[in-house]
């Protein structure tokens, strides 16, 4: 069964964010757009490159009202050290969710049982705490983040937008569809 559309699931978890700890719930998911991401492990290769990149893009993220939350097996104590160490994560200031019982990522059915560890997964959700995109990469496989604005904003256009779908490729300012009889057979 797909997890599109449906609420997210309870979770207390601890974060590093900008030099402290903080709690984070299902709760903080709600009223506002978010982008819940997984990621294998810290200290690793592929995922310094993606949380820098996100990094990078973080404040574009914020001008669209959405929160990002960075979340791996690791613990919150391991975020921190690796938010001292290393160049790229230094520049992170969104949260860094440490899962190291392993809740949210069986939550979101990206843990990786034999491993320990999770999938890199992204999951775009509503203000109501719906999830409305999910997108599935395997682990030498890296994401884009202005990919993923894009899909943010073609997810908050059709909320906003009722009747309207994004085309493929969709950007910001093109023009949408208004599913009808009229354009069966006819894109």
């Amino acid at each position: 069964m797909s997890l599109i559309n449906t609420e997210v699931k309870p979770f207390n978890a601890t974060a590093f964010k900008n030099g402290e700890f903080i709690e984070v719930s299902e709760q903080d998911l709600k009223g506002k757009w978010s982008v819940v991401f997984f990621y294998p492990a810290d200290f690793t290769f592929v995922c310094p490159t993606e949380l820098e990149d996100l990094a990078d893009h973080y404040e574009e993220f914020q001008k669209l009202g959405v929160e990002v939350y960075g979340v791996s097996t690791d613990t919150h104590f391991a975020h921190k050290a690796w938010h001292d160490t290393s160049e790229a994560i230094g520049k992170v200031k969104y949260p860094l969710i440490g899962d190291p019982t392993h809740t949210l990522s069986r939550n979101f059915e990206v843990l990786i049982e034999a491993d320990g560890i999770a999938e890199r997964g992204t999951f775009v959700i509503n203000p109501e705490g719906e999830i409305k995109i999910i997108e599935l990469h395997d682990g030498g496989i890296g994401r884009d983040a202005s990919e993923l604005l894009r899909k943010v904003k073609a997810a908050q256009y059709v909320a906003n937008n009722p009747g309207e779908v994004c085309p493929a490729k969709w950007k910001e300012g093109e023009a949408t569809l208004k599913p009808s009889l009229d354009l069966v057979g006819k894109i």
